[in-house]
């Protein structure tokens, strides 16, 4: 009697054992089921925006990316960028991929400011708003906001430098017609200029706002015109390219007055050693803060300002001791 209550026991004290191991592995995959559920629930809910740039070969557009992949990814959201490397039709076929993934917000930065109609309607088709950034473009109806420097007032301050500082000038322009804030800081400069007839533009080349085409633009015009003393380019890596050229061919850093935009650490530190006349400078950080505040305001149902524009500063050597030469305006 004994040894079969002990049997009794052994039997009770197994099927125990075995229930509370059923009751442990029902209670882990209910746990398991439930939060995959919430996962899957909480990706549901996640935003996704895409960026394309016309270029990341830049650290401008780079630190406008990071700033707005920060305060996305903060928000526990997520963000595409696509580098299309100057190329519209590769820029257009990133955006078409973008909208199919089911982006629900659009960062435009146009390699072509007057070819991105197409792209810009499918955006439109689709209900995906789409934020300029850093350079207009021509079919403004389809844009739900633009964030931009006063690009054309950066030219007229290099100008009006300039017209202030020398007595007159033969002068060399490196462009990029391309691009919308290109053209209206050339413009700027232009219109400003034009009230000074010792002033005289005597050529001028396509960079396409790379260091690496501007060097030899610079040095095809100067085998053309040896005699140029300023430079007036569109942004601080044309600057550069102008500078290196320059170099090359024996000219003394300084005797040429050569001008930018963008307010590069690099081109602040030429200005702050003499070789380079001035910049006007502009945020990449606040232009990405801006741009991704705009985002979330049209997603909660606001409507945000149409255009938001912000003012550059001209560094010179004048304020260059009034800036912090190591990095960005912020």
């Amino acid at each position: 009697m004994r040894g079969s209550m002990k049997d009794v026991g052994r039997r009770y004290g197994w099927a125990a054992g075995l229930l509370a191991l059923v009751m442990l592995l029902l209670g882990a995959g209910i746990w398991i089921l439930f939060h995959n559920d919430y996962s899957v629930r909480q990706n549901e809910h996640r935003h996704r925006f895409g960026a394309v740039y016309m270029t990341l070969n830049n650290p401008f557009y780079e630190i406008i990316n990071e700033e707005i992949r920060t305060a996305v990814e903060n928000n526990g959201d997520v963000l595409i960028s696509r580098n299309p490397e100057l190329s519209v039709e590769r820029q257009t076929e990133e955006i078409q991929e973008l909208l199919a993934s089911g982006i629900e917000v659009l960062f435009l930065n146009a390699v072509d400011w007057q070819q991105m109609e197409p792209a810009l309607e499918l955006a439109y088709r689709a209900h995906v708003p789409v934020i300029v950034i850093d350079t207009k473009v021509q079919e403004d109806r389809l844009v739900a906001c633009t964030v931009v420097s006063n690009n054309y007032m950066a030219g007229v301050q290099c100008a009006r430098h300039l017209v202030t500082h020398a007595a007159g000038g033969k002068i060399a322009l490196l462009k990029h017609s391309e691009a919308k804030s290109g053209v209206d800081r050339i413009q700027g400069f232009m219109d400003t200029i034009a009230q000074y007839p010792a002033f005289v533009v005597v050529d001028s080349e396509e960079c396409q706002g790379q260091l690496e085409q501007a060097m030899p633009a610079m040095e095809r015009m100067l085998r053309r015109h040896n005699d140029i003393d300023v430079v007036m380019a569109l942004n601080d890596p044309s600057a550069l390219g102008a500078m290196a050229a320059l170099q090359n061919v024996g000219r003394t850093p300084g005797q040429v007055r050569i001008y930018g935009v963008d307010g590069a650490p690099e081109t602040k530190q030429m200005i702050a050693s003499g070789d380079m006349t001035a910049t006007a400078a502009q945020s990449p950080h606040l232009l990405g803060r801006l741009a991704v505040k705009q985002a979330y305001e049209l997603l909660a149902g606001q409507q945000p300002a149409h255009l938001v524009e912000l003012p550059t500063m001209l560094i010179t050597k004048e304020n260059i001791g009034d800036v912090n030469i190591t990095g960005w305006n912020q």
